[in-house]
């Protein structure tokens, strides 16, 4: 297939420069051949073994924007109920904190995910997941985290693993075992670890359900310590991890991940410069989460000058859950990264594909260039800053996921 007659957001490094941005190819064109993109310049340019109408049909786009596949590299799409009480909580005052130490919070989600079957979880998860594809998605990170014991952990895996089989999209999983302790273990964080936590690792492991680990290290959670822990195991296991850290405060959690090469360490409100600095010696992407930030009311941004200045590369994602983010649209969290973070479109834009794939470890995905799986979205608009600028408006004309057209 060629797709010709697009303005292609290409996105790469600029001359002269260190970070990602837009490459803009105004007139352009992109061969494709299977699930690989194979060549993309200006139409003007395209060499004779593309324009072989029986091996590569044209079709003519029409102006229309393209760009890599939109990637929410952090969600919770996974789990059973809805906290919608917590949200009038809130509304009269509550504090994440006060909710959760109430018995609220993650652990109020638990039971209803304990009463699911793998069946009814995935049931109960597509309608997020297609929510997110009719909007250009190609890639969707999935935690566990809402099962705390070991059966309901191992089950939300499955059914996360199980996505791919009903939905044209790519599904990394996360094992989020560290994410509360649970009423049954009330006051012994560390027994939960011990007992429940790292075996439960080591079963969904040798199940072949487990991408990279995650922990909630916060002092409402696990503090570094335990979390460690957990990431030893993961180390020793060829795991690589990730950290949901310093959302509300910062206890050391950002220094922890980087000390073990984390993908990715996400929320980051609380990190400072050091922290920053650490990162950007390890590599770890810094993944922003606008949609927790609103609904919690909180008031500390991230440290997006010092990612900038130390060269963090900044992801965006949604953290769909049913408490903190009950966010299903990655356009809005694109204009929320904007609006509440202060990034630009532009850095919107890469790090809803780019530096999202790059916090999971994906090299083949997030940029339109010969050799890259052709994930792509097509779009009814002139301009990527109109992709971030746009409130509750959907402009996606065409998915594109391993080189396959899918109707939005």
């Amino acid at each position: 297939m060629l797709l010709g007659n697009a303005k292609i957001v290409a996105i790469d490094k600029a001359p002269g420069k260190d970070q990602l941005s837009y490459c803009m190819i105004d007139n352009g064109a992109v061969a494709i051949e299977g699930e690989k993109i194979v060549w993309v310049g200006d139409a003007d340019a395209i060499p004779e073994d593309y324009k072989d109408s029986k091996k590569f049909p044209y079709r003519d786009l029409g102006g229309r924007l393209v760009t890599p596949a939109l990637i929410d590299c952090h969600t919770h799409v996974v789990h059973g109920g809805n906290r919608a009480v917590e949200f009038e909580m809130r509304l009269q005052g509550a504090s994440y904190e006060e909710i959760a130490r109430a018995g609220g919070g993650i652990v109020s989600t638990v039971s209803a995910t304990r009463a699911a079957s793998v069946e009814e979880l995935l049931a109960s998860a597509l309608p997020r997941v297609d929510a997110l594809l009719a909007e250009g998605v190609a890639v969707i990170e999935v935690k566990s985290g809402y099962g705390l014991d070991r059966e309901t952990e191992l089950n939300m895996l499955r059914a996360a693993r199980a996505i791919e089989k009903h939905r044209s999209v790519r599904i990394k999983t996360t094992f989020l075992g560290a994410h509360a302790t649970p009423a049954e273990f009330k006051g012994e964080p560390d027994r939960y670890i011990d007992e429940v936590c790292i075996p439960t690792l080591r079963a969904a492991h040798a199940e072949g359900l487990v991408d990279a680990v995650d922990g909630f290290c916060e002092g409402i959670a696990f503090d570094t310590a335990q979390i460690a822990r957990v990431f030893d195991v993961a180390r020793a296991l060829g795991i690589p991890v990730k950290l949901h850290a310093e959302q509300l405060s910062n206890i050391g959690g950002t220094k922890l991940a980087a000390d073990y090469g984390a993908l990715s360490v996400d929320h980051v409100e609380y990190a400072n410069e050091e922290d920053a600095m650490a990162m950007a010696k390890s590599g770890s992407v810094a993944v922003l989460l606008p949609g927790a930030f609103y609904t919690l009311h909180e008031k500390q941004l991230p440290p997006v000058a010092a990612f900038r200045k130390h060269g963090v590369p900044m992801a965006v994602a949604t953290d769909c859950n049913p408490g903190t983010s009950p966010l299903m649209s990655i356009l809005l969290t694109m204009n929320m990264s904007c609006t509440l973070f202060r990034l630009t479109p532009e850095e919107a834009l890469v790090g809803a594909t780019a530096h999202a794939a790059r916090a999971l470890g994906l090299s083949d995905t997030g940029q339109v260039r010969a050799g890259m799986r052709a994930d792509l979205a097509i779009w009814n608009v002139s301009h990527p800053a109109e992709l971030s600028y746009r409130i509750g408006f959907n402009p996606l004309f065409e998915r594109i996921f391993g080189g396959v057209p899918v109707a939005r």
